[in-house]
């Protein structure tokens, strides 16, 4: 039964596979997220991408603009934005933060399901 529920929680997050976020990444038309810990991120990331740990998202995307860019050093997300994608280690948090950022409004937020390890292997 729970692995039930999951999975279909899982189908409503639009996700993106590893070559759609090649494509999309560029021609620079996605905005990547990734929500592991700092010191995750710092060992390692899908380059471009902005540290924000899931811990922190909510607030985050709750912030005004100005507030958003002095902490992340980044512009915050459009609520319309879309190819906003969130990624973590193994997919889990990743999953959590799409749901989140969905949650607040963000309509383009999709999870790449692969997440860091995934991209490791295929990239790194």
């Amino acid at each position: 039964m729970h692995l039930t529920v999951a999975w279909s929680a899982m189908a409503r997050v639009p996700t993106v596979s590893l070559p759609e976020l090649r494509l999309l990444l560029a021609s620079g038309r996605a905005q990547l997220f990734d929500v592991r810990s700092r010191e995750e991120a710092a060992a390692g990331t899908i380059p471009g991408a902005l540290n924000i740990p899931v811990s922190e998202l909510e607030s985050a995307l709750q912030m005004d603009p100005a507030a958003f860019q002095a902490l992340y050093s980044a512009e915050k997300p459009k609520r319309e934005a879309e190819n906003l994608v969130f990624f973590c280690q193994m997919g889990k948090r990743g999953l959590q933060a799409t749901q989140l950022a969905q949650g607040l409004g963000y309509t383009g937020a999709r999870n790449y399901a692969g997440a860091y390890k995934e991209w490791l292997e295929k990239e790194g």
